[in-house]
């Protein structure tokens, strides 16, 4: 397997300028995994980290996704499982629930996430409707805590209650607080409870079915989750970094990439993450999901008007 440098040098030896084999590089180290896994291996990758400063639906996870899911998924062998490579900053609820209902669905439950880097907020959902998770020591889940109006639904509820308390034993002191709560309308309160009731039944539902399918207390072991992950008022931040050690400190179900018997796990799958993150610094592509056979959808900035994505599958043999 390679390193970046080693990466990089095969990339700029590709070919000149634009026509640099990013796609091919890409698709000969999803290869090298799937040998060493005999696992169908699909790769979910934003762009976001190299593109900070650029604007672009796709860097999260929405319904544009499903179409890459779809074409990702054709002609793999069902039989053999999922390994799911994520790298994202999360995205919506509702496009999260289908992308996992879907994949679910196409192979029985056997998939295993693998995060090289960054799977935050409805990627760490996803993660967590997996079987089983693969990080390193520079891996990192995130919180589950639904945003709203682009806030933490938690945090805007635990305001809003510790203004009405303020009201009620102190109402002078409260009048400081009257222009704040003029923004917490009767829809966003309840946009807010919904919001948190769906993620917890979603994720909660997916770890009783799949992760603690076989745990002493399937619910109890989802609760501890939910718990510690879905609550704002114990992460502090939608951002936070949940690491290797904490994740298995909650109980999950994590698989190691260090240690010398997942040497060659490792250097397999960090070529990959190294080929995703080359190709987002030396192309338009914002986001990319595809297979170890090179079924790819690309979502890209567009170099000329009207150019969105590239969609393509590899060659006929």
């Amino acid at each position: 397997m390679a390193n970046w440098s080693e990466i990089l040098n095969e990339v700029i030896a590709s070919g000149p300028g634009p026509q640099k084999d990013l796609d091919g590089i890409r698709r000969k180290y999803l290869q090298q995994l799937f040998a060493l896994t005999d696992r169908n291996v699909v790769a979910f990758y934003s762009g976001w980290l190299q593109k900070l400063g650029t604007k672009s639906p796709h860097f999260s996870i929405s319904d544009a996704a499903m179409p890459g899911f779809m074409a990702a998924v054709n002609r793999l062998d069902k039989t053999k499982g999922l390994d799911l490579i994520l790298h994202t900053p999360g995205g919506e609820i509702n496009a999260t629930e289908q992308i996992v209902f879907y994949l679910r669905n196409i192979f029985k439950g056997d998939i295993r996430a693998i995060v090289p880097h960054l799977a935050m907020s409805a990627g760490t959902m996803i993660a967590l409707a997996c079987k089983s998770i693969v990080m390193g020591l520079h891996s990192n889940l995130g919180p589950i805590d639904p945003q709203v109006g682009g806030g933490p639904a938690h945090a805007i509820l635990e305001e809003f209650k510790r203004i009405q308390e303020l009201f009620r034993d102190s109402p002078k002191e409260a009048k400081a607080w009257e222009p704040i709560l003029q923004k917490y309308t009767p829809t966003l309160i309840g946009a807010c409870e919904k919001a948190i009731t769906l993620s917890e039944t979603m994720v909660k539902s997916w770890l009783v079915s799949g992760m603690f399918t076989d745990a002493k207390d399937p619910e109890a072991s989802a609760n501890k989750i939910i718990s510690a992950l879905g609550s704002h008022a114990q992460t502090l931040s939608h951002g936070r970094h949940i690491t290797i050690e904490q994740a298995r400190n909650l109980e999950l179900k994590i698989e190691p990439l260090e240690g010398e018997e997942n040497r060659a796990l490792q250097e397999a799958v960090l070529s990959v993450h190294h080929c995703y993150n080359i190709t987002f610094s030396m192309s338009t592509a914002v986001s990319i999901i595809e297979n170890h056979l090179g079924n790819r959808y690309i979502n890209q900035l567009p170099p000329v008007a009207g150019l969105q994505m590239l969609f393509g599958q590899p060659p006929t043999q």
